[in-house]
């Protein structure tokens, strides 16, 4: 009996998709966006209360098109509702990468810029329920959030790292942000994860020769004196030695912040060059943080 009702209302709600169907295109050449945004919003919720992904989907698609087609302003509430809907989409299926895509370009006008950092906060957050911490620490890289990555990657690096690389993880995060042009967001996370860590012992000076490292860096970005930025990378090279990338973004923050002359090739070869640029978009020297890239893969975290 209860299998019976249950098909009735699916197929009720079917019926009631293919209405909304026709409401939604009438809607639409009316120019009635923000009437037609709000029911397909309310019609995929309905649809992931029943466990239909696939009609969700379909629907969530639908309000970003209406979002794309129509002259609607980039809001809170707005980009609530589109990471709501990526939150009760299946974590593995294709729709979901294809949602996001979309969501993100249009949060920054279309324009192939990396997204809204509002939006990319709140996608950070819901992957870190889901314990997709390399997804997450993407998307807090563009947020404005550095507390909030620097706690996730206490949880990371408690959870799934090894005792003796507690310091790798936020040294990596801390030269992308600020290979971001992110002073702030480098600073927070480093203060942030240093002191919240259960395994790291209150400094500065700390222990670990990395945080050390990235103590200083932090001042000599303030400072911007060269001299001061070249010594550091040379009294610390057995430590930053731990991981290759990690002289590439320096090789960055140089460029960025000490005037250093970029490379005579104009952008990084290789793997660690398709790492460099999918954190920073097209590569270009000069405007970093404004050029962008429609991949939101993730960058591992070794």
């Amino acid at each position: 009996m209860m299998l019976d009702m249950f098909m009735l209302s699916l197929f009720s709600i079917q019926i009631a998709f293919l209405a909304n169907g026709h409401i939604y295109i009438r809607y639409m050449s009316q120019g009635k966006h923000a009437e037609a945004r709000e029911l397909m919003y309310n019609g995929a919720l309905l649809f992931f209360s029943y466990n239909q992904q696939n009609s969700a989907a379909d629907l969530s698609m639908l309000v970003l098109e209406v979002l794309e087609k129509s002259d609607t302003k980039v809001e809170d509430e707005i980009l609530e509702n589109l990471a709501k809907l990526f939150s009760l989409m299946d974590p593995n299926s294709p729709e979901r990468v294809a949602f996001v895509s979309r969501a993100l370009k249009w949060s920054t006008g279309g324009s192939g810029k990396l997204g809204h950092p509002k939006l990319h906060q709140l996608l950070a957050v819901i992957l870190w329920k889901e314990q997709n911490y390399s997804e997450s620490r993407y998307h807090f890289l563009h947020s404005s959030d550095g507390e909030g990555c620097a706690q996730m990657l206490v949880e990371y690096s408690s959870s799934r790292g090894y005792r003796s690389e507690v310091d790798m993880f936020v040294v990596q995060a801390v030269l992308q942000f600020l290979c971001l042009k992110n002073k702030n967001g480098a600073s927070v996370v480093f203060s942030t994860y240093t002191e919240k860590h259960p395994s790291i012992e209150r400094g500065p000076p700390f222990v670990q020769p990395l945080l050390n490292f990235i103590w200083f860096l932090l001042l000599a970005v303030e400072g911007g004196k060269l001299t001061v930025f070249t010594v550091l990378c040379e009294q610390y090279q057995p430590s930053l030695k731990r991981d290759p990338m990690y002289n590439e973004y320096l090789d960055r923050i140089g460029q960025l912040f000490f005037g250093v002359p970029p490379k005579q090739s104009p952008s990084y070869g290789g793997l660690l060059g398709n790492l460099l640029n999918s954190l920073m978009g097209s590569g270009e020297e000069d405007d970093v943080a404004e050029e962008a890239h429609e991949d939101s893969s993730p960058i591992e975290l070794d």
